[in-house]
């Protein structure tokens, strides 16, 4: 079982551990809501963990690129939806190398270019805002007797352009 979740924070500047070392704290946090959603798995451990720069553009969205001019192809910032993005990214720039029309070549991700981000250290102080509102929505929702979005998480969406 494979499993995902932001837990690492922002580190300035991008900077990371060079190492792919994973914060025991965000390994917790996942470990904890593993064993809320399967009780069954309390009683196995975790074999390998892993973490890297997360690639996310500015609106959050995916992008699927070809310039038949130079003939660079690019695909990725798939925030979080990795290992099934890059199929789909994959089977979609197959298409438009060879230049089929396609359902794929049509996606809205096709073509796509996001804003760049803000400098530092403004990109630092918003992504450590927003991850505290995402956290605060995180707990409200959980919290809810009714599934519903948070409105710290929906004004977190509108801010940093999801």
């Amino acid at each position: 079982m494979a499993l995902g979740g932001r837990g690492v924070p922002y580190n300035f500047a991008s900077s990371f551990d060079p190492a792919g070392t994973t914060a025991r704290k965000a390994v917790g946090q996942l470990m904890e809501k593993l064993q809320s959603m399967f009780p069954a798995v309390s009683v196995s451990s975790i074999q390998h963990t892993w973490s890297g720069v997360l690639g996310v553009p500015r609106d959050w969205c995916a992008a699927v690129n070809f310039d038949r001019t130079t003939g660079i192809a690019s695909a990725g910032s798939y925030v979080g939806h990795g290992l099934t993005g890059t199929n789909l990214a994959a089977r979609t720039l197959r298409d438009l190398i060879l230049n089929q029309d396609s359902e794929l070549t049509r996606l809205p991700w096709v073509g796509r270019h996001a804003r760049r981000w803000e400098v530092e250290p403004i990109r630092w102080i918003g992504a450590s805002a927003l991850y505290a509102a995402y956290r605060f929505a995180d707990r409200h929702e959980a919290n809810s007797p009714r599934p519903k979005t948070a409105l710290t998480a929906t004004i977190a969406d509108k801010i940093s352009g999801r």
